[in-house]
């Protein structure tokens, strides 16, 4: 395992910020993605009508779940705004087409055989899909929180007219994050959930200092402890690499000799990145929802489902492990299809180059598969203990921990060392 050169000296890092600052265009950039940052936070305070806000608080700090999904609604949903889906429902009909890529191969050939028109028209499809994931989670968010009492006093026409907005808000989000991501700085998306965990810290922060007294002192130490290893070990996973040595053969043009070059190839322990929990919160939201509606049915029997349901997602520890092996498993998965061994060794036998001590072809494919299969083990085991920190947490010290919890530390650490990357490579672009 080795760590890129991207990791720089804070007087490097302080030195590429000044040069993007003084470049007009790089500048821009970084303008454009702020306001669309600020835009995005005075829609996340713009409320829905009808709302209890203390039974609000009260499901969300009840609710493990809930309060990991305010994270990917970038605090929407604490304040049941007008964007409180925020832009998982794009999310997860990406997703949900890239796992199709297996079954269909004119999605497979859209996304990874048709070059940059064929992935906008893929994504096209996926703006398509998000109004529906968004119509469904909607509607089933909404009929849980009137079902908890969140919503009160609503008639049917202002629950779709509800509904309506909810789903624009959606759609709204993932226009704003693609605008990010071709005039601003950084992947769009990523920056919108970026921004609603920045913007939730103070507050957490505010509350564990409200809430201390001495005889915390310790629990407080190993928290910001705690917390120190969880970002060192973000950073490390985040950037580790396996670097696979490759060599391209030597050929003979014009009486020169061409190739023999010893370079590597990089393997990402983990490359799925925050995928496999953002699609772990998708799947699991939907039997919570389904328990809500079953428990008011008419039928006994759907109704012992429901009751079944409810207190599975009751017991912490259960509802835990469930969750851990959900993303440790999704991560696998989605690695299997963001990476093709067949594919890069195809790639590297045309042109001409072949792992050390592995025959090209088919015994170089076998070869970056076993690899790949080792270091995602790693990054699945990571993944899956980042992902129940925040309830460990809470269960072992009664802290609500959501805001700065191991989800919430992955992507700021992932989305900061992104921006680093795009800012640095604007600049060294100016330099040529």
């Amino acid at each position: 395992m080795s760590l890129p050169s991207s990791l720089y000296s804070m007087g490097t890092m302080f030195k590429k910020i000044k040069l993007a600052l003084k470049d007009s265009s790089v500048r821009n950039k970084i303008l454009f993605a702020l306001f669309a940052m600020l835009l995005f936070r005075f829609l996340a305070t713009v409320p829905m009508p009808g709302i209890d806000p203390f039974q609000l608080q009260n499901f969300l700090a009840q609710n493990q779940f809930f309060g990991l999904l305010n994270i990917f609604s970038g605090g929407g949903l604490s304040q049941l705004s007008l964007v409180m889906l925020g832009v998982g429902p794009y999310i997860t009909s990406v997703i949900i087409l890239q796992l199709l890529t297996i079954m269909s191969p004119k999605l497979k050939s859209l996304y990874q055989e048709e070059g940059e028109i064929g992935r906008q028209k893929f994504y096209q499809y996926g703006r398509i899909l998000t109004v529906f994931i968004a119509g469904i989670q909607g509607s089933g968010l909404m009929m849980l929180l009137k079902t908890q009492g969140v919503l009160v006093n609503i008639t049917s026409f202002q629950f779709i007219l509800g509904l309506v907005t909810v789903i624009a808000g959606s759609v709204l989000l993932m226009w704003i994050g693609e605008l990010i991501t071709e005039f601003g700085i950084g992947n769009g998306v990523s920056i919108l959930i970026f921004a609603g965990i920045v913007a939730a810290i103070p507050s957490a922060v505010s509350q564990l200092i409200a809430g201390y007294t001495p005889a915390l002192l310790t629990t407080y130490l190993g928290l910001l402890i705690g917390a120190v290893v969880v970002i060192a070990g973000v950073v490390w996973v985040v950037e580790a690499e396996r670097l696979v040595p490759i060599t391209y053969a030597k050929q003979s043009r014009g009486g020169q000799t061409y190739g023999g070059v010893a370079t590597y190839l990089p393997l990402r322990i983990n490359q799925a990145g925050v995928m496999p929990i953002i699609f772990a919160l998708s799947i699991m939201l939907f039997p919570q929802m389904i328990s809500n509606w079953l428990v008011v049915s008419a039928s006994p029997a759907l109704q012992s489902i429901g009751n079944g349901l409810i207190w599975f997602f009751n017991t912490t520890w259960l509802y835990a492990a469930v969750y851990f092996v959900v993303v440790f498993l999704f991560t696998f998965f989605y690695t299997a299809i963001t990476f093709d061994p067949e594919a890069t060794a195809t790639n590297l036998q045309k042109s001409g180059a072949f792992v050390s001590g592995v025959r090209p072809g088919i015994a170089t494919a076998e070869y970056l598969a076993t690899i790949t299969q080792r270091i995602t083990f790693l990054g699945a085991i990571f993944l899956g203990i980042v992902a129940t920190i925040p309830v460990v947490i809470q269960q072992l010290t009664g802290i609500q921990a959501l805001a700065i919890g191991g989800t919430g530390l992955l992507i700021v650490v992932a989305v900061v060392l992104d921006i680093m990357k795009k800012v640095d490579a604007q600049v060294s672009m100016r330099e040529y």
